[in-house]
């Protein structure tokens, strides 16, 4: 027979384990069942298969631009990045960003106050950690690339706020 003690840090050490998890997860949509997003019941210009998305992009690319992660804070050289030149997409190579527009936020993610053009990029509604926000998407494949936030520099207040691993830079010439 289980005493009451027992039962009682039975139970707490379990509730321990279930924050613990939702703590780590990187999507609370993981923990309740995950539903198709706004973004990928889009239809987007550059289309593969998921077989060809898990063929061209590495496994960490593939769970961040396809199944709407995130890269560990710091976990990206781009951050650092200063040289002049263009980030693009990583899943289909378009021109998403200028070093031109990228700043230091502290948060440890590449971000920028502005893309290159306002047709680079498209946003949707993402509630995935239970409040909206608004995801960043490729306008050209659909690729998750991160989200914005309205807490940037002059002279838009944006802080697009990009995973690394969704980009490719390309440093201009004379860099």
């Amino acid at each position: 027979m289980i005493s009451r003690r027992s039962f009682i840090g039975f139970l707490g050490g379990f509730s321990a384990l279930a924050v613990s998890k939702a703590a780590f997860a990187y999507d609370i949509g993981e923990l309740l069942g995950r539903k198709k997003s706004e973004r990928e019941m889009k239809d987007f210009p550059f289309k593969l298969t998921d077989a060809e998305w898990r063929e061209r992009l590495t496994p960490e690319q593939y769970r961040i631009m396809r199944a709407e992660g995130t890269e560990p804070t710091c976990s990206s050289p781009l951050d650092k990045e200063k040289r002049a030149g263009l980030y693009h997409c990583a899943g289909c190579g378009q021109k998403l960003f200028s070093n031109n527009n990228k700043f230091e936020s502290g948060t440890g993610w590449p971000s920028f106050w502005q893309p290159l053009t306002p047709e680079a990029i498209g946003t949707s509604t993402d509630y995935k950690i239970g409040v909206a926000r608004t995801e960043v998407h490729c306008s050209n494949c659909g690729s998750h690339l991160g989200h914005v936030f309205e807490d940037g520099p002059p002279p838009t207040g944006l802080r697009y706020c990009i995973n690394g691993v969704a980009l490719k830079f390309f440093p201009d010439q004379a860099s």
